[in-house]
């Protein structure tokens, strides 16, 4: 049985390993009570991952293995700290009149929230009665498993679409792509607000065609504020290196500034407010 241990602040760029060895794999878990559940860590003062001012907690556990993720160490849940939902929730009130007061709220990313689905809701629900808004960075892979309960507590999605192209969507990720597009098609018929993020990475996923798919699938949609360029970076290499894990993007550079202005243009082409 894990440990019940604090949640422990720091940086989506510190590495977390083999802290709970013996907690179960992330492909069968099954997480019904949502009491207790595995984070990587969290960041108090985070201006990008949502409106305002955010503390941004990292759940550990992912169904998807992007070939340039640069927080690999949150694919799995042993590699996480297990923690109760109870101290989750008094470690974020400490922080709660202060992110009130600057306009700004809570953020789950990961890893992938909707691994831990009800330890999740928990949180959000938790936020919310402190009066927080609430955002969730999600791929959507899992987003069939969202019923209404579990969005009627998140604000905002943070939704990464890393390809309209199937066939690409796989090789750079293992997964399939059409979840994702239910999930961003669900969350505009609610209109739920959505920034829709999409990672650039030279000569994996900057086709342009690859780019416009994605520009035409949003572009319709209103619930979708902004559409954000996120340029490829090497920024978690060393963890990569550090697992032992077989990293592809070692030769990858990161993006110029005249591709992301391009692909940019693309979405603004299309009628996608983007950034």
């Amino acid at each position: 049985m894990s440990t019940v241990q604090p949640l422990e602040p720091g940086s989506r760029y510190d590495i977390r390993v083999g802290i709970s060895p013996d907690a179960p794999d992330e492909d069968n878990f099954k997480d019904e009570a949502g009491s207790f559940g595995y984070c990587h860590s969290y960041e108090t003062s985070s201006r990008y991952d949502g409106p305002g001012l955010r503390i941004v907690i990292f759940t550990s556990g992912c169904l998807l293995r992007c070939t340039y993720c640069h927080n690999p160490d949150t694919w799995h849940l042993k590699d996480g700290t297990y923690v109760s939902v109870d101290h989750v929730l008094r470690r974020l009130g400490a922080f709660a009149p202060t992110i009130r007061t600057l306009g700004g709220g809570l953020t789950i990313s990961g890893g992938e929230p909707m691994v831990q689905l009800a330890f999740t809701r928990r949180i959000f629900a938790g936020a919310k009665d402190m009066g927080l808004h609430t955002a969730i960075e999600t791929s959507g892979f899992l987003g069939d498993r969202a019923d209404d309960s579990y969005l009627s507590v998140i604000d905002h999605v943070l939704l990464d679409i890393k390809s309209s192209d199937p066939a690409t969507y796989r090789r750079v990720t293992g997964r399939d792509l059409a979840p994702t597009l239910r999930f961003a098609e669900r969350l505009a018929s609610i209109s739920k607000p959505v920034w829709v993020r999409f990672t650039l990475v030279p000569g994996a996923t900057d086709d342009p065609a690859n780019v416009d798919g994605i520009a035409r699938f949003v572009a319709p949609m209103k619930n979708v504020e902004w559409v954000e360029v996120q340029p490829f970076h090497q920024m978690g290499e060393f963890k990569w290196k550090a697992m032992g894990l077989d990293y592809k993007h070692f030769d990858t550079q990161p993006a110029s500034r005249e591709l992301v202005n391009r692909v940019i243009e693309q979405f603004r082409a299309a009628g996608c407010q983007a950034r």
